[in-house]
């Protein structure tokens, strides 16, 4: 189990490195604009750091492009950067081609347990659903995750559940049990799950011994 830092910010990544327990970095086009500047420097950026993957997620608007944007910023940093490619029957015949071609895959935004079997059979390394948004949509994104989980486990391809779209404490634990292997959280929720007011009120009554 991993846990990855959900941001494009070079500041959050860097803090989330320094921790020590955060294996690598997934990015969108959202976050990417957040932040600003080309994307191939924020990424190359985010690779510089000891966090790997880092995923870049393609958005152009034809599957040529598509693959030519892939290929691009593959340029920064192949062997550290991971591909996320959102889920359609189009888009998993480029996952097919850089599958054959040895590159780390992740599969995103899908919200059905047929899209993540053709997802395995295509040589994608990581299905990245989205539990929050899935709940609000579908309603139970845990649910989506066991549906997957038991794809993944039925094909054996070796493809691995990384979570996304997760919004509390409790939904990154209840994702893990319901069957994600990895999940992926912004830094605050990162920082919020290694706290309880518990642990500070022992922390200040063992120091009163």
């Amino acid at each position: 189990m991993a846990i990855l830092l959900d941001s494009a910010s070079l500041e959050d990544a860097q803090a989330a490195a320094e921790l020590g327990f955060v294996l690598g970095a997934t990015t969108n086009p959202t976050l990417l604009r957040q932040v600003g500047g080309p994307a191939n420097e924020v990424i190359g950026a985010l690779a510089d750091l000891d966090l790997s993957p880092v995923f870049y997620q393609l958005s152009a608007p034809t599957l040529a492009e598509r693959e030519a944007e892939a290929r691009r910023i593959l340029e920064v940093r192949a062997n550290v950067i991971g591909l996320k490619i959102p889920c359609t029957t189009e888009n998993l015949s480029l996952v097919a081609k850089f599958s054959m071609e040895g590159y780390t895959l992740g599969v995103t935004a899908i919200f059905s347990p047929g899209q993540a079997l053709l997802a395995c059979e295509a040589g994608a390394d990581f299905l990245l659903p989205y539990v929050n948004r899935s709940t609000c949509l579908l309603g139970d994104g845990f649910e989506l995750v066991r549906q997957i989980r038991a794809v993944t486990d039925s094909v054996d391809t070796g493809t691995e559940i990384i979570a996304a779209s997760i919004k509390s404490t409790d939904e990154a634990v209840q994702t893990l049990l319901a069957g994600a292997h990895h999940l992926t959280l912004p830094l605050d929720l990162i920082r919020e799950l290694g706290e309880h007011e518990l642990s500070q009120q022992a922390i200040i009554e063992f120091g009163q011994v």
